[in-house]
C-alpha cells in the first residue's frame, strides 16, 4: 500500500469537492488530524474509511488499495457516438459483468485480539480472487514492562501443525514494549482466497523481546476475525 499515492488521491478528492480537512473529516467520522496525515503520506486510512471513500466519490475500490490515484471521469465524447458504440459491445460487456461480478466486490470484516494484554484493530477486505489484512493499531495494554534491548514481531498463520510467516515488523533495540507497538501498522495483501480460510485458520502475532541480561521473553497474541462469513 503506498501511503503517499493514497494520500495525494484523497487530497484530491477533497480538493475537488471544495471541501476542507474538517468537513472531509466529518464525513468520514475522523478528526481533522487524521485527514491531514494521510494527505502527507504519514499513515492510511483502515479499509474501512477507503471503502466510504469508494463508495461516496465513485472510485474503483481496487484502485485504491493499490494507491492508483487516477479518478475515473466521464467521457466527453458525444453521446450518439457513445450509443453506437455500446450497441456493438452490448453482449460482450454484460457476459463479462456476469463473469466478474461476484469476484470484483469486497467484502469487509473488523479484526480484533483475543488477548487481554493487547489491543488490536483492523480489517480484512476479501473476495474470491485475494484478501488484504490491515492491521491499523496494536497497543500494549498489560502492566508496565521494562526496557528491552531489542524487540521483533511476526505475524503467521496457524492451520492444524504448519505454521506460515505473514509479515514481519521492524526490528526495533533499546525501548520498551509499549513504544515498540505504537504507531506500529501492518498491511498483508493477497494473504487468502476466501474469507472460510480467514476464519478456520488461527492468526497469530508473535511479539519477541531480549531482555538485557539476553533472555527471550515472547508474547502470542491470536488474532481473530470478527462475524461470520456470508
Amino acid at each position: 500500500m503506498d501511503q503517499e499515492k493514497i494520500g495525494r488521491l484523497i487530497k484530491k478528492i477533497r480538493q475537488d469537492h471544495n471541501l476542507t480537512q474538517k468537513e472531509l473529516a466529518d464525513q468520514l467520522g475522523v478528526t481533522y488530524q487524521a485527514v491531514s496525515k494521510w494527505e502527507n503520506g504519514k499513515n492510511v486510512p483502515d479499509i474501512a474509511i477507503l471503502k466510504k471513500i469508494s463508495e461516496d466519490y465513485h472510485i474503483n475500490i481496487e484502485d485504491m488499495l493499490e494507491g492508483k490515484t487516477t479518478i475515473k471521469k466521464k467521457s466527453n465524447y458525444k453521446y450518439q457516438i457513445l450509443t453506437i458504440v455500446l450497441i456493438l459491445l452490448l453482449m460482450i460487456v454484460i457476459l463479462l459483468l456476469i463473469h466478474t461480478k461476484q469476484d470484483s466486490n469486497f467484502e469487509f470484516k473488523t479484526i480484533s485480539s483475543q488477548c487481554v494484554d493487547f489491543k488490536i484493530s483492523g480489517s480484512a477486505a476479501y473476495n474470491k480472487k485475494k484478501a488484504t489484512i490491515y492491521i491499523s493499531s496494536i497497543e500494549f495494554c498489560g502492566e508496565e514492562d521494562s526496557k528491552y534491548k531489542q524487540l521483533d514481531c511476526t505475524l503467521y498463520e496457524q492451520y492444524q501443525d504448519t505454521r506460515t510467516k505473514i509479515s514481519s515488523c521492524e526490528t526495533k533495540k533499546n525501548m520498551n514494549l509499549e513504544t515498540y507497538l505504537k504507531g506500529m501498522n501492518i498491511h498483508v495483501e493477497n494473504f487468502s482466497s476466501n474469507c472460510k480460510q480467514l476464519t478456520t485458520n488461527s492468526l497469530v502475532l508473535e511479539i519477541q523481546a531480549i531482555t538485557e541480561d539476553n533472555k527471550t521473553v515472547v508474547y502470542k497474541v491470536p488474532i481473530k476475525l470478527n462475524d461470520s462469513c456470508k
